[in-house]
């Protein structure tokens, strides 16, 4: 019987509910369960019969090999269904040049991404970086007056890349009393929760305009290097930087740089253009970086939304519809 792979731990999570949507479906589909032993294969049968696999965020980073060497190996797969949003790792590109279908979980997790980045804001914002520093030295250095900083409410952000992550970002900037400007390539749509939206190629003209610049586009050949030391310079000095996108959409050392020299006043970053982020990079050090380690969609509830999705996929792929989230290479 043709198989559905999935990790041991995603079994013992929702393995019940999922034996119960197959038998709902009448999907003539076997679930398969990745050995949990991660030096273990599976076996060529059971690989041949892989039409179906659920890359789970549980199998990175220790089960990552064990799951794709078997997906790879499979002559039969037909869809891939990735609990993360960016697809842009080769081995995405070499199941897609295969013919197989490629579904993402785009939107499960924009809640805890902006919300994790608009506290990134707000930690800058409100001086957070002082505090900490004088806290760990065991120092009480209240913030002066004239250094308080400035109203929040007011102040201008700019959100490249409105997808879920980004629109969720703006709908909570805007509750603070921010102006808000969109960039994308799509027509602006009646509940999106901007002031103001425009395309990319109007980029070099909205920089100088705003204070903070929230990063959450997909990388792709057109955002690979797009905020570069040209850009970074059309900044206000003591505008902020946002990235919650992909390390490679900044110029590192140029932003490391405008940091430095005082252009750039602060930046929150999870994404980095090599991650792990090395020892040695300064940004550890810097008193006006807030660094996470490409980590901010961490939320219990993430595991649940991804498996939702995939099931409603499950029931358009029994019914032949299209499915949630497809990727579609260009």
């Amino acid at each position: 019987m043709p198989a559905l792979l999935i990790s041991h731990i995603c079994h013992t999570m929702f393995g019940a509910e999922l034996a119960a949507a197959i038998a709902r479906l009448k999907l003539p589909l076997e679930v398969l369960v990745l050995p949990a032993d991660k030096e273990a294969r599976l076996s060529a049968a059971d690989i041949a019969r892989i039409e179906v696999a659920f890359f789970s965020q549980d199998i990175v980073p220790d089960f990552s090999r064990q799951f794709f060497s078997a997906v790879r190996k499979a002559p039969n797969v037909k869809w891939l269904h990735v609990f993360n949003v960016g697809v842009d790792h080769p081995i995405f590109t070499e199941m897609l040049a295969r013919g197989v279908r490629l579904t993402t979980s785009a939107g499960t997790t924009a809640e805890p991404i902006a919300q994790t980045a608009l506290t990134g804001l707000l930690m800058l914002a409100r001086g957070f970086p002082h505090w900490l520093k004088a806290q760990a030295a065991h120092r009480w250095e209240p913030i002066r007056l004239q250094e308080s900083p400035r109203d929040l409410s007011g102040q201008t952000v700019l959100v490249y890349g409105l997808g879920e992550i980004g629109r969720e970002f703006a709908r909570l900037a805007k509750a603070l009393g921010m102006r808000v400007i969109g960039v994308r390539r799509g027509p602006r749509k009646t509940d999106d929760p901007v002031d103001e939206m425009h395309t990319p190629d109007q980029l070099d003209a909205l920089l100088p305009r705003v204070e903070w610049l929230m990063l959450a586009c997909p990388l792709t050949p057109e955002t690979r290097g797009l905020i570069t030391e040209k850009r970074l310079a059309m900044l206000p000095k003591g505008a902020c930087i946002i990235n919650i996108a992909r390390g490679e959409v900044i110029d590192e050392a140029a932003m490391i740089a405008a940091l430095n020299g005082d252009h750039i006043a602060g930046a929150y970053l999870d994404v980095f253009e090599q991650e792990p982020l090395p020892a040695a990079s300064p940004l550890w050090n810097m008193p006006n970086v807030i660094v996470t380690p490409h980590n901010s969609s961490s939320a219990l509830g993430n595991e649940q939304r991804v498996f939702e999705v995939f099931v409603r996929n499950l029931e358009r792929w029994q019914r032949g519809e299209a499915l949630i989230n497809e990727f579609i290479s260009s």
